[in-house]
C-alpha cells in the first residue's frame, strides 16, 4: 500500500495547492488587463455617429425609381418582389444592438454631469435623428425601453405608439437645443459631424423639429404648425457651412468610407466598366428622363456612361436610364448611365445628413401655409434648388461644382408657378425635393408618403407583393416574432398587420 499510495497522495496534495493558489488569485488572473470598465462617452459617441449614418435602406433607392435593376432579387426596392420582402428589416435589426445601445451608453454617462450639459445634449439630438429614421420605416417601435437589456434587464421591450414617440423626440429636440452652452466642454474632434460646434448642433436640432413638425400635417395640424414655427424661431440650417455631414477619410477600413458609396460600389459598381454589373444595377429611366425633360445641370455630376473599361462620358445626350420592368439584361445594358464614380461612389465624400436643402423645401411649405412669413414660397423654392446644386460641391469637390449662371438657367424655366393652386405648387416643390435630396431615398420616402410628391407611378411587376402599388412600411425582423412576442403582437394589434402596406400613424 505504502508503495503505490504515496505517489497519488503527493499528486493529490500539489493540486490542492495549486487550486488554493488558482482560488486565491482567481480574480487577479481572469481580468483581461486591457478591458475597459467604464465607457469613454466620446468614443462611444463617434462610433453612434457612423452607424447611425451608416444605416441606410438602400433599397428605397429603387423605391424612389432613382435605380432599379433587372435581377429580380437585387431589384426588390423597385420591384417589390415578395420573397425578398424580409429583406425590409435590416435597419431594424441593425439600429439596436448599434447606435441605440451606443447612444444609451453615452446618455448614462454623462447625463447627470452639469459639467458635461453639451454631451448629454448632442447625444439627445443624435438619438432623435436615430429613432426617427427607425419609426418613419416601421411605425411603432421599441422606444421608451429600448437598450435597456443590460442597464435594466429588459429583454422583450415593449414597442410604444408612433404618436407617442413623436411627442417625445420633439421634446427631446426642444430641452436638448435650449440646454445647449457654449461655454461648456464638446466631444470636440470625436464629433464627426459639428467637431462639437454648439451653435450648429442647435441649428440643427431645430432643423429635425421642422422636419418632425411637418411630418405631423395631417394628423395634427395644429400640433405641426406650432413645432414648425417654433423650429422657425430657433433658427435651421440654411447656409452650406451649417449643411450636417458626416465625414468619411475614403481610405483603410470600411467604416472610414462612405457607407452609401462603399454599399453600390461593391454591391454592382466595382468592375467599371458598364456592363459586368454584378446585381444588375443601373439608374431607372424615370429619374434620368425627368433630369433631361428639365435639362437639369445634376444629370452630368450625378451620372455617366461607360465608352469602354473605366472611362467614364458625362455628355449630357449620352445619359439613359433602364426600366423597372425588366426582367434580363437588355441588349444595350452597357451604354445605360449610371452613379458617378467622382461624386455618387466617391468613397471620401460626406455624407449630406441634414442640408439647407431640405431646410428651404420645408420653408416652402410652410409659407404656402401660411406658418412662415419670413420669405414667399417662391423665394424659399429657389432657395432650396441652389442650395441641392451648389451641395455638389461639398459631396464631390470639383467634379460635382455647378455654376451660378447654370443653376439661374435652370431656375428661368423651372422656376415655382405661383399662379398655380396650393396642390400644384406643393407637386412642384416636392418633386424638385425628390431630385435635390438624392440621394437620400430615405428621407424622399418619408416625404413621399406625407405628400403624394412625387407622383410616382408604381411598377406592377409579376410576384410583388403589393399588388402593384408602391409600399408603406418596412416589415419587423423576424426575431421579434419568436423573442419579444409578447410586445409584437401588442404592436401589430394596435397598428395594424405587420405587412407593407398598413400605414404608420403619420402616413393618412
Amino acid at each position: 500500500m505504502k508503495k503505490y499510495f504515496n505517489p497519488y497522495i503527493s499528486a493529490l496534495l500539489v493540486g490542492l495547492a495549486s487550486f488554493t493558489s488558482c482560488k486565491k488569485n482567481f480574480t487577479d488572473l481572469n481580468t483581461n488587463p486591457n478591458a475597459v470598465t467604464t465607457s469613454t462617452p466620446a468614443y462611444m459617441f463617434t462610433k453612434a455617429e457612423y452607424d447611425g449614418t451608416a444605416n441606410m435602406l438602400n433599397l428605397l433607392l429603387g423605391t424612389m425609381q432613382y435605380t432599379t435593376s433587372y435581377n429580380d432579387v437585387a431589384g426588390f426596392g423597385s420591384k417589390y418582389i415578395a420573397s425578398q420582402v424580409n429583406t425590409t428589416s435590416a435597419s431594424f435589426s441593425s439600429a439596436y444592438p448599434n447606435e441605440i445601445n451606443e447612444l444609451k451608453e453615452v446618455i448614462k454617462v454623462v447625463k447627470t454631469d452639469p459639467t458635461q450639459v453639451n454631451l448629454y445634449a448632442e447625444a439627445r439630438i443624435w438619438r432623435v435623428y436615430c429613432f426617427s429614421r427607425l419609426t418613419d420605416l416601421y411605425g411603432d417601435i421599441p422606444y421608451s425601453q429600448a437598450a435597456e437589456g443590460y442597464t435594466d434587464g429588459i429583454f422583450t421591450p415593449s414597442y410604444d405608439a408612433q404618436k407617442d414617440i413623436y411627442a417625445d423626440m420633439l421634446n427631446e429636440l426642444d430641452q436638448a437645443a435650449q440646454s445647449l452652452d457654449a461655454s461648456k466642454t464638446t466631444f470636440g474632434a470625436a464629433d464627426l459631424i459639428y467637431g462639437g460646434n454648439v451653435s450648429q448642433w442647435k441649428k440643427f436640432a431645430y432643423s429635425l423639429m421642422l422636419r418632425l413638425g411637418m411630418r405631423l400635417t395631417k394628423v395634427d395640424a395644429t400640433s405641426a404648425q406650432t413645432w414648425v414655427t417654433k423650429a422657425i424661431s430657433g433658427g435651421v440650417i440654411l447656409q452650406d457651412a451649417d449643411v450636417a455631414k458626416m465625414s468619411y477619410k475614403g481610405a483603410g477600413q470600411d467604416i472610414n468610407k462612405n457607407p452609401l458609396a462603399l454599399n453600390l460600389y461593391n454591391s454592382d459598381y466595382i468592375a467599371a466598366n458598364g456592363n459586368t454589373n454584378q446585381e444588375g444595377g443601373k439608374y431607372q429611366d424615370v429619374f434620368i428622363n425627368y433630369l433631361k425633360q428639365t435639362k437639369d445641370p445634376r444629370l452630368g455630376v450625378v451620372s455617366i456612361v461607360y465608352t469602354s473599361a473605366g472611362v467614364t462620358d458625362t455628355t449630357f445626350a449620352k445619359q439613359q436610364g433602364m426600366p423597372a420592368t425588366l426582367s434580363s439584361k437588355p441588349a444595350n445594358f452597357s451604354s445605360l448611365s449610371e452613379p458617378n464614380p467622382a461624386t455618387v461612389l466617391l468613397m471620401s465624400s460626406p455624407r449630406l445628413v441634414f442640408t439647407a436643402a431640405e431646410s428651404y423645401f420645408l420653408l416652402a411649405e410652410a409659407a404656402l401655409r401660411g406658418w412662415y412669413t419670413g420669405a414667399t414660397a417662391q423665394q424659399c423654392y429657389n432657395n432650396g434648388t441652389s442650395a441641392a446644386m451648389r451641395q455638389w460641391a461639398i459631396i464631390g469637390g470639383t467634379a460635382g461644382t455647378i455654376s451660378t449662371n447654370q443653376i439661374n438657367t435652370y431656375l428661368k424655366y423651372n422656376g415655382l408657378n405661383t399662379a398655380g393652386s396650393v396642390d400644384a405648387q406643393m407637386n412642384q416643390i416636392y418633386t424638385q425635393f425628390w431630385v435635390s435630396i438624392f440621394p437620400d431615398a430615405q428621407e424622399v420616402f418619408a416625404s413621399y408618403r406625407r405628400t403624394g410628391y412625387p407622383a410616382l407611378t408604381p411598377n406592377n411587376y409579376p410576384g410583388n407583393i403589393t399588388g402593384g402599388v408602391i409600399f408603406r412600411r418596412m416589415l419587423y425582423p423576424l426575431s421579434e416574432q419568436n423573442l419579444n412576442a409578447k410586445s409584437y403582437a401588442a404592436a401589430i394589434s394596435r397598428q395594424g398587420a405587420d405587412n407593407v402596406l398598413t400605414r404608420i400613424w403619420w402616413d393618412k
